[in-house]
C-alpha cells in the first residue's frame, strides 16, 4: 500500500525524511500552463517525467535516482501519481503519493493552492 500525504504535510514530511525527492508526472502542457512545484526551496531535488506509456519505468531509471531515496509522487490531483508510485514500488523504490497533487482535489487544495513554492 502506498502512503498518502496531502500537500500541506510535505514540509514536515521532508524534514522527517531528508532522503526524499519529488517526482512530478504531469504533462509538459500542464507544467507550462499551471506551473511547476519548486521543491528546491525545501532542499527537495525535483524531477519532471510524464507518465504516458509503458516506457515510464525505463525513462525513470535514466534519472539515476537511488533506491535509498523516498520518492514523493505528484500529478494534478493525485491519480496519475498514485499509478506512478505503484509502478515504482513494483521496482523496489519507496514511494509516497501527494494525494491532492499540484492543483488539488475534492479533499485538499493541492501544492499550488496551499502556497507551497512554485516556478
Amino acid at each position: 500500500m502506498i502512503k498518502q500525504i496531502p500537500s500541506n504535510e510535505v514540509e514536515i514530511h521532508i524534514k522527517n525524511n531528508p532522503k526524499s525527492v519529488l517526482l512530478d508526472v504531469r504533462t509538459e502542457e500542464e507544467w507550462n500552463v499551471d506551473g511547476k512545484p519548486d521543491g528546491e526551496k525545501f532542499g527537495l531535488k525535483t524531477y519532471f517525467l510524464t507518465i504516458k506509456d509503458q516506457n515510464f519505468i525505463n525513462d525513470f531509471k535514466k534519472l539515476g535516482i537511488n533506491k535509498d531515496k523516498e520518492i514523493l509522487t505528484m500529478c494534478m490531483g493525485g491519480v496519475r501519481s498514485q499509478a506512478a508510485a505503484e509502478l515504482l514500488v513494483g521496482e523496489d523504490y519507496k514511494c509516497t503519493n501527494i494525494s491532492d497533487g499540484f492543483l488539488g482535489n475534492s479533499a485538499n487544495p493541492g501544492w499550488k493552492n496551499s502556497g507551497l513554492p512554485c516556478k
